[in-house]
């Protein structure tokens, strides 16, 4: 009888686990059993699928690729068996989200109980960093990014735009000066970031030219939403989302400064999720029911 769908849910364990032994465990068989079956696979399939050393497994290339298709095969075994059954309302399972640190906060969080109102048994794993992730290693089903897109094998489902505006607290401008000019800012705390694609630069017009201003300043955080809290509390300047900073401006929070001296300083957000033929249950439900959501919110501030 021919058991495939058996043997990928071994390897699979075998991959998420990092060990044959923790891997047998889980599944009550024996480390020798799930060794020779793995070895048996790769003998089928005519390739290695795993690098075997006495520290930890590694995939090879081919290995990588059959787990990640295993993965999505299994849960679209699961995702049938569970709309024939049940339907759309039934559909579980576990979706992992990553999201910047803004944009989960604002954006997706207020979304979760009407989500989880319309499908109850979907359990949502959501991580908040403004770090980009691979969503094949952080085992990511969906990903929203702020920024250019840049591996053509994602699905990617346009969100909006996101506007960055540089943004200061009343009481440091009146106690620092309001910037007038890209030269002026200078003068003032340019609070920034750490992640490696960030760069010490804004975008600015300056003598009528684009150019991108170095700037400098006593913080280099890795979210945006350390960087507004300490711009609130008046520590400096900031250079953010205009979804991140547009309700503490319409209260008077936040001022917006350098207004003019922007030049097209945006930035597309997208949902991403990895490419298939057939898209598990769970992600094209979760991704029908918030990006239109979503897009309603980034236009609120357009």
């Amino acid at each position: 009888m021919d058991n495939r769908a058996g043997e990928m849910q071994v390897f699979v364990r075998v991959v998420e686990t990092g060990s044959f032994s923790e891997a047998a465990r889980q599944l009550m068989m024996t480390p020798s059993t799930v060794s020779k079956l793995i070895g048996r696979m790769e003998e089928r399939l005519g390739v290695r699928l795993v690098e075997r050393s006495t520290r930890r497994l590694s995939l090879t290339d081919e290995g990588r690729l059959f787990h990640e298709r295993s993965s999505t095969l299994l849960a679209e075994l699961d995702d049938i068996e569970r709309e024939i059954g049940q339907g759309a309302k039934g559909a579980g399972g576990t979706l992992r989200v990553s999201a910047s640190v803004a944009f989960g906060v604002l954006g997706i969080e207020p979304l979760l109980l009407e989500f989880w109102r319309a499908y109850p048994n979907i359990v949502v794993d959501l991580s908040l960093s403004d770090e980009i992730v691979d969503l094949y290693l952080d085992r990511t089903d969906v990903a929203f990014r702020v920024g250019p897109l840049t591996d053509s094998s994602l699905l990617a489902r346009r969100i909006g735009v996101a506007r960055r505006k540089i943004v200061a607290a009343p009481a440091y401008l009146q106690a620092r000066g309001t910037p007038v000019t890209a030269r002026d800012l200078d003068f003032h705390n340019c609070l920034g970031f750490n992640f490696r694609r960030a760069e010490p630069v804004w975008p600015m017009k300056e003598g009528g030219r684009n150019v991108d201003r170095m700037v400098a300043g006593s913080l280099l955080a890795n979210n945006g939403e350390t960087v507004r809290r300490l711009v609130l509390a008046g520590m400096g300047l900031g250079r953010l989302g205009d979804y991140h900073v547009r309700d503490d401006i319409a209260h008077g929070r936040l001022v917006e400064v350098l207004a003019e001296a922007g030049h097209g300083d945006a930035e597309e957000v997208h949902a991403l999720c990895l490419g298939g033929q057939r898209m598990p249950q769970r992600i094209r439900l979760f991704l029908d029911f918030i990006v239109p959501r979503l897009q309603a919110f980034m236009r609120e501030g357009a």
